[in-house]
């Protein structure tokens, strides 16, 4: 076998550290773009990247010699550190513990992008508690429930 070919879109969110909304207009497409960038770095092709005030959403194609747990790592350390650095208001700003990640469909990956396009429209009748929780039943993933808002 003289190559090796991976298609492999990842759908990560997380949220802010106890969900604080810090994640304001003013700052929330510079963020985006400074995810984007992160993700670029590390040669893991961004589709889009979008959120809402207590929330982030990536969709990118994981490269094949980057383990996701690494991508997360380095992407959450670097934009924590950068929130910080964009408002004095922002110096207590984290990400929270841990993070979601689901694996795509290529025929699929139009409709999580107009998903994540469409996070304001969606956020104004349910929460990130709810959007979570209904990600968990779509994908059939087990969860305790006392370790999930930590």
């Amino acid at each position: 076998m003289g190559s090796s070919l991976v298609q492999n879109y990842m759908h990560i969110t997380f949220s802010t550290k106890n969900r604080v909304p810090l994640i304001l207009p003013a700052i929330e497409n510079r963020l985006f773009a400074y995810l984007t960038t992160l993700c670029k770095d590390m040669s893991c092709h961004p589709i889009i990247v979008g959120g809402y005030l207590d929330h982030v959403h990536l969709l990118c194609m994981l490269n094949k010699n980057i383990t996701l747990v690494d991508l997360v790592k380095k992407i959450k350390a670097c934009s924590s550190i950068w929130m910080k650095e964009q408002d004095h208001a922002l110096k207590p700003f984290y990400w929270q513990a841990g993070y979601e990640a689901f694996s795509v469909n290529p025929t699929q990956v139009d409709a999580v992008t107009e998903y994540i396009k469409n996070q304001k429209i969606h956020h104004q009748t349910k929460g990130y508690k709810e959007e979570y929780l209904a990600f968990l039943n779509k994908y059939q993933q087990a969860y305790d429930e006392r370790y999930l808002w930590e």
